[in-house]
């Protein structure tokens, strides 16, 4: 899978991250390595029993932004459950952890739960840092099946023209895409590049986060919004009835 990162970006082995420089630490700023921050997540991921299947990071050329990928074992069928990181060194943004989803298909890459750890890069928040995580990761598996039965809710949803022309439209309304992706979204929908099944919401789920490709890792927010639309869409009731294998 290639790391759908914002324009910048380069795709880094987790080995090269321990050789990027890190600023001098001042008295209000403790750089903390971006293999630290993969190596707390890592390590929760795996005391929760969550098992990674794939790993893909990212940084920005001078090595000071950084934007991961863990892609989870899953039984739910056609995607994997992904945790999404950040973290800065030049003080843009603070540590994230996102929850989310790829579809196998088309590596379409899209988060519906962001954290971000809103601490100052201190002495004091580097040792905080695990203990936070884990507060971020352990909900997880209950989070893991709500997205399941929530994916299974959109695909057994139909959409009709009408439907489908006002959903766009909110999209649009929303913020989560730009008036030019609105041809986007309707091509991928109309003429799908890949095989999302039947017109359903699933298909605009997909249809949605294959036009927003490349704006998804830096910004876990807009398939946030995504996720709450589409949800509004779906009888909720559809979404607790349907089995789902147990965990």
């Amino acid at each position: 899978m290639s790391l759908l990162l914002h324009a910048g970006a380069e795709p880094i082995e987790y080995e090269m991250l321990r050789d990027l420089p890190l600023p001098e630490p001042t008295e209000s700023h403790v750089p903390i390595p971006h293999y630290s921050v993969v190596d707390m997540v890592k390590y929760s991921l795996g005391f929760f029993g969550h098992e990674i299947v794939q790993e893909d990071y990212g940084v920005t050329p001078d090595g000071l932004r950084f934007f991961g990928v863990l892609s989870l074992r899953s039984d739910y069928g056609d995607y994997t459950d992904t945790v999404g990181l950040r973290n800065s060194n030049d003080k843009r943004f603070p540590i994230g952890i996102s929850f989310g989803s790829r579809v196998f298909v088309c590596d379409n890459l899209a988060f519906n739960g962001d954290h971000v750890i809103k601490r100052k890069h201190t002495a004091n928040a580097k040792r905080d840092l695990p203990g936070l995580v884990a507060e971020v990761v352990e909900p997880l598996r209950d989070q893991r099946l709500t997205q399941a039965r929530a994916f299974e809710a959109y695909r057994h949803r139909h959409l009709s023209v009408v439907e489908l022309d006002h959903a766009i439209m909110q999209l649009y309304r929303l913020g989560i895409i730009n008036l030019t992706r609105i041809a986007d979204v309707l091509e991928a929908y109309s003429d799908p590049p890949f095989d999302w099944g039947e017109p359903s919401a699933w298909r605009l789920f997909n249809a949605t986060t294959y036009a927003l490709t490349g704006k998804v890792a830096e910004n876990p927010a807009t398939t946030r919004q995504l996720h709450q639309l589409i949800d509004g869409i779906c009888e909720p009731v559809d979404a607790r009835q349907l089995m789902l294998p147990s965990s």
